[in-house]
């Protein structure tokens, strides 16, 4: 199996996003069938999970750490802070003290002392940056968490962070259809040694390939709200995929793993966590980390679909003001 490195281990470039399993997109699975897939990717060479404490409000923890606690040793175990639920609602919060409260339960829910990698949802921007990573010092420190990361911050707020204590990862949407990462943090984890993990690399299911219809997405489903997937938005969009999927015929693969195979080609540090709820999907996703593709195709693949030829923002105007991610002009 092909390896990257993270925080300190080796593991497989596709890890599993564990977030659809609780919320998100649509219903989520059952228990037992839950516990069942996340099993099942370990059987498949998976040994990256990512879970937060948003997810779910808790109870993705809870799910991982009961399906994975007999393999705990077998596995990279990232969770995430900084960001959960109060009173049901969302609240960003990267206060040291609710930083610390945030671990010690998820290190119950996980069912576990140690986690691998613990990132900071989002930069309350309340907060010095240096406040929030300060406090995730002390619990490195602890031995309660083994590495530190971010999600969705700019380069400059990554340096800045780094000062005070090495970051082990940037986690950021990056796919074909979303580049901001190109901007400057892509590079900046390079620089000091970060790994970069791209959530949302199969543009939250639309390279896939499998959305046709988004009247079907249920009526709490995250993505009703996003741009890129409004009615009118979407069907000029999905133009896009034909011809991506003409080059993964001749590729001899999946459009889904033409996307993951030219996310892996664009760096050597970037990792990928697709999320998805159906077993024969993580078998296709996970194949995807063995693929070679020649490097001619995969650049044609990053031609068909890019930034300039996207309809809509990734965000809405709201969550946008919420991340420090670069955005293009």
């Amino acid at each position: 199996m092909n390896t990257r490195p993270l925080a300190g281990q080796h593991v497989n470039p596709i890890g599993l996003g564990c977030m659809n399993l609780s919320h998100a997109y649509g219903v989520p699975p059952d228990e037992n069938t839950a516990i069942q897939l996340l099993q099942h990717a370990i059987d498949l060479g998976c040994n990256h999970f990512d879970t937060a404490t948003l997810y779910g409000f808790g109870a993705n923890e809870s799910l991982v750490g009961k399906a994975l606690k007999p393999y705990r040793e077998q596995i990279l175990l990232a969770s995430k802070c900084g960001m959960g639920g109060v009173n049901g609602q969302r609240v960003i919060d990267g206060r040291p003290a609710t930083l610390k409260q945030q671990c010690e339960a998820s290190l119950q829910r996980l069912q576990t002392d140690v986690i691998d990698l613990y990132y900071l949802h989002r930069w309350d921007k309340n907060i010095p940056i240096e406040e929030s990573v300060g406090a995730l010092a002390d619990l490195v420190q602890q031995g309660k968490i083994r590495a530190i990361g971010l999600s969705e911050v700019s380069a400059a707020t990554l340096e800045k962070a780094h000062a005070v204590h090495p970051i082990a990862a940037v986690q950021t949407e990056y796919s074909l259809w979303t580049r901001n990462p190109e901007i400057g943090v892509l590079a900046k984890t390079r620089e000091l040694g970060a790994a970069f993990v791209a959530f949302s690399p199969l543009g939250r299911g639309f390279l896939g390939g499998r959305l046709n219809d988004i009247t079907e997405l249920t009526e709490k489903d995250i993505r009703r709200p996003m741009p890129r997937f409004s009615a009118e938005n979407y069907p000029k969009n999905l133009q896009l995929l034909h011809p991506l999927q003409q080059l993964a015929d001749e590729a001899g693969c999946t459009v889904a793993q033409l996307s993951l195979a030219w996310l892996l080609a664009q760096q050597d540090n970037i990792l990928a966590i697709p999320g998805t709820v159906q077993a024969h999907h993580l078998a296709e996703n996970l194949a995807a980390a063995e693929l070679h593709l020649d490097d001619q195709l995969l650049q044609q693949a990053g031609v068909l679909i890019n930034r300039q030829n996207v309809y809509g923002a990734r965000y809405p105007a709201a969550t946008q003001a919420e991340i420090d991610t670069e955005e293009f002009a």
